[in-house]
């Protein structure tokens, strides 16, 4: 006969056909098997998440690289130009100094973050739906395809994953369940998700959309509102510190590099959030069988429908605010996801334990969906490794190297040797470890191309090299932005001027064996010598 694990908040849910609990399991103590099953989970989740953790960073990450070398106290300055809040980048700054600043160091930073999703997911779904649940969850969070990809990648995203995790339960214990105990944990993690990612304030939206239904539902509302008051506002005041870069960094450091988002959402959710549709079709199957009882009439106003409803709210209203505001500031890409990836994964968590049979089955595709990493995360990023291998052993100290991509100047400067001079079509870049994105589309556009190019020329001395950078462009699409388009054009123009120049004297290119950048930029040089 097929045992179940029901909790209390899910009892009343018509029962399913199951598969049978081994007897050897029920004679052992929840905290055994559940410790026992949370060690494999956490070292099979080592294992997906470390199949690329030595890959080669692109760009993104060798700014976050670069600014976090910077002394502690010069950081927050830096990210006033860059736009991002501080957090990630001083425990980056300690990790370095501990681990270094290798790919492989600086990718185990996030590859913590990510394993300890681990167990904080499963947390998540017992204490709120019980040991079954919990541990669906736990396998849920331990091969999620986003969470695999981003824990071999030097930015903020996994520790921004993990504290959604933590302010989503708390969320629901707090003001579903009244433990009023959790306000505090909500708090904390939303104060510490604003000090890691502007998409912060789009999931406090969504929170605070989210207690609407909790609302109707609540018997004490005014206890609620009043709570809600406090946990949001101790939040708020815990950012203060941070707001007056925030806003500058909003008016002068705005996202060129996208277009405003359409309707492909539901797509970026199943295909980059999941893994695909092999993942997310049977754990939608699984979540409409198991949660939909939910919301008949008989049950619309219990405690687990509410529950329901909040872990569809938070992300529908996180995501609306943030499609809403990207329309004149574009900033709404998948990596950007991260707050919402708790809420999706406890609905399909809670969901698979409530359908006996259909939850495994749709966690046994899950599992072996993602079990081959490279299809869903790209082993390769960027090509400049490559790039530096072949023509470092032709650079000297003081030759120029010039960028036809501006922000990819951090990452030249992290792979080339030392002692070489950074410049993009900016022009001079006299600290190459970070990119300066202050009202930088206006800046480039003002960059005229001879007028940028010759005092560059004029600092060469015959003998001299100079090695341009530009990215490959051609027949990629996501070139139609406003920064994108006048980078691919600057590069063009650069390039054009570089090889007529009869004062240069192409001596190498590179590179001359790539297998291409999965997902992000590509780059061609030419490396000249001054006659």
């Amino acid at each position: 006969m097929a045992t179940t694990l029901p909790s209390p908040q899910v009892d009343g849910l018509p029962q399913v056909i199951d598969l049978p609990t081994p007897r050897l399991l029920e004679r052992l103590p929840s905290w055994l098997t559940m410790g026992g099953a949370l060690v494999v989970l956490m070292a099979f989740s080592a294992y997906l998440r470390t199949r690329f953790i030595s890959g080669q960073f692109w760009m993104d990450e060798a700014i976050t690289t670069g600014i976090a070398s910077h002394p502690l106290g010069q950081i927050p300055g830096l990210l006033r130009q860059d736009g991002s809040p501080p957090l990630y980048y001083m425990l980056l700054h300690f990790w370095i100094q501990a681990f270094g600043a290798s790919e492989t160091g600086t990718h185990a930073l996030s590859l913590l973050f990510g394993l300890l999703c681990v167990p904080a997911g499963m947390w998540a779904g017992w204490s709120l739906f019980g040991r079954r649940t919990g541990l669906t969850a736990g396998i849920l969070f331990a091969v999620n395809a986003w969470l695999t990809q981003y824990a071999q990648e030097t930015r903020m995203y996994e520790l921004m994953g993990l504290l959604g995790i933590l302010a989503t339960a708390s969320f629901i214990h707090a003001f579903v369940a009244r433990r009023r105990g959790y306000l505090v944990l909500f708090a904390a993690c939303e104060a510490l998700m604003l000090y890691t990612h502007a998409w912060a304030i789009f999931f406090g939206v969504g929170a605070a959309l989210a207690l609407i239904p909790v609302w109707r539902r609540s018997e004490d509302r005014r206890g609620l509102v009043r709570d809600a008051v406090l946990a949001f506002a101790a939040a708020g005041i815990l950012f203060l510190p941070w707001l007056p870069n925030f806003i500058y960094q909003a008016i002068h450091t705005a996202a060129p590099w996208a277009k405003p988002p359409r309707f492909g959402t539901p797509i970026l959710i199943s295909h980059d959030l999941l893994g695909g549709t092999g993942v997310s079709v049977p754990l939608l199957i699984a979540v409409i069988v198991g949660l939909g009882p939910l919301v008949s009439a008989a049950r619309r106003r219990s405690r687990e429908t509410t529950i329901l409803w909040t872990l569809i709210v938070i992300p529908v209203g996180t995501l609306a605010v943030a499609w809403v505001a990207s329309q004149s500031n574009p900033a709404y890409v998948s990596r950007y996801f991260a707050p919402i990836l708790a809420s999706i994964l406890l609905l399909a968590a809670w969901g698979c334990a409530r359908t006996g049979i259909v939850g495994w089955v749709a966690l046994a595709v899950t599992v072996v969906l993602m079990l081959p990493v490279a299809t869903y995360s790209p082993p390769e990023k960027s090509d400049m490794r490559e790039v530096s291998g072949e023509l470092s052993p032709l650079l000297r100290p003081g030759d120029l190297v010039i960028s036809g991509q501006p922000e990819q100047v951090p990452l030249m400067w992290y792979y080339l040797p030392s002692g070489l001079r950074y410049a993009s079509t900016l022009g001079p870049a006299p600290d190459p470890r970070h990119m300066d994105w202050v009202d930088a589309l206006a800046r480039l556009r003002r960059a005229r191309p001879q007028a940028t190019l010759a005092p560059l020329l004029a600092s060469l001395r015959p003998g001299q090299r100079l090695l341009f950078v530009r990215p490959i462009t051609p027949g990629v699409s996501n070139w139609s932005a406003p920064w994108t388009q006048l980078v691919r054009r600057r590069a063009a123009q650069w390039g054009a001027l570089l090889s007529g120049d009869p004062r240069l004297k192409p001596i190498a290119w590179a590179p001359h064996d790539y297998n291409g950048a999965a997902c992000c930029v590509a780059d061609s040089a030419v490396l000249y010598q001054v006659t």
